[in-house]
């Protein structure tokens, strides 16, 4: 009796924790299930958070052609785009535009960028003496000179400057490597008197500061005057019968 009773006490305790060991299977079955799901909902979140990271990327370049946009007084994207575009090609002619005009000016000839010279020009029978005067654009590029060049003679009763006679000339281009020339009168000494010497000539170009000083290579000497003018004279450029500029 009591081996029976026993034995269904065994029994019923196995059943128990049969059951017991059932309930727990189920609610570990019922939390992985849980952590799975909420596995697959955390990887759906991921190609929207890649997303949302797209469009921040393409939004800040929106904002970067906007931004040229709100320049030209345009609130869209798409309109801040073409409003951007057009005001770099618009900046980029402008530029250019610019540069060309200053890059076309042609800079004054300096006596830097001269090499001068003077020959005796004087023919015989002429009652004044001439001294032909070349200047030679040596620079590199074209420049432009008008008018009158300055001119000075040396004397042993000092500097004699030239007075200027005829109209000035116009404005010229001094190619590269071209010449321009002009005269320089003065009177002979006919006295029979020893004069006045000339030991140099002092040479600036027009609207220059700088002067090129040579020998000169006219007459010795020139006549006293009274000193009421200066009875040297210098022509306007192109005066010297080489016709200009060559």
């Amino acid at each position: 009796m009591r081996s029976n009773t026993a034995t269904a006490t065994a029994t019923a305790t196995r059943r128990r924790n049969l059951r017991f060991a059932a309930a727990a299977l189920t609610v570990a079955a019922s939390l992985s299930l849980t952590a799975c799901n909420g596995d697959d909902v955390t990887g759906q979140g991921d190609p929207s958070a890649a997303s949302s990271s797209s469009s921040s990327g393409g939004g800040s370049e929106q904002s970067g052609s906007g931004s040229g946009g709100s320049e030209q007084g345009g609130g869209k994207d798409s309109a801040g785009q073409s409003s951007g575009g057009q005001g770099a090609d618009a900046g980029t002619a402008a530029g250019s535009g610019t540069g060309s005009s200053e890059s076309g000016q042609v800079a004054k000839c300096r006596t830097d960028a001269l090499d001068i010279s003077a020959s005796d020009s004087t023919i015989d029978g002429d009652d004044e003496g001439s001294v032909a005067v070349q200047m030679t654009n040596v620079g590199g590029k074209d420049c432009v000179m008008s008018g009158f060049a300055g001119v000075d003679l040396k004397t042993s009763e000092g500097s004699l400057s030239a007075e200027r006679s005829g109209q000035a000339a116009a404005r010229m281009v001094l190619k590269d490597g071209k010449s321009v020339f002009f005269s320089i009168s003065y009177p002979m000494n006919d006295s029979g008197g020893s004069g006045v010497g000339v030991t140099g000539l002092v040479v600036t170009p027009p609207g220059e500061t700088k002067s090129y000083t040579m020998d000169w290579p006219g007459a010795a000497t020139l006549p006293v005057t009274d000193g009421s003018g200066s009875p040297v004279k210098v022509l306007p450029l192109g005066s010297a019968g080489q016709g200009g500029a060559s």
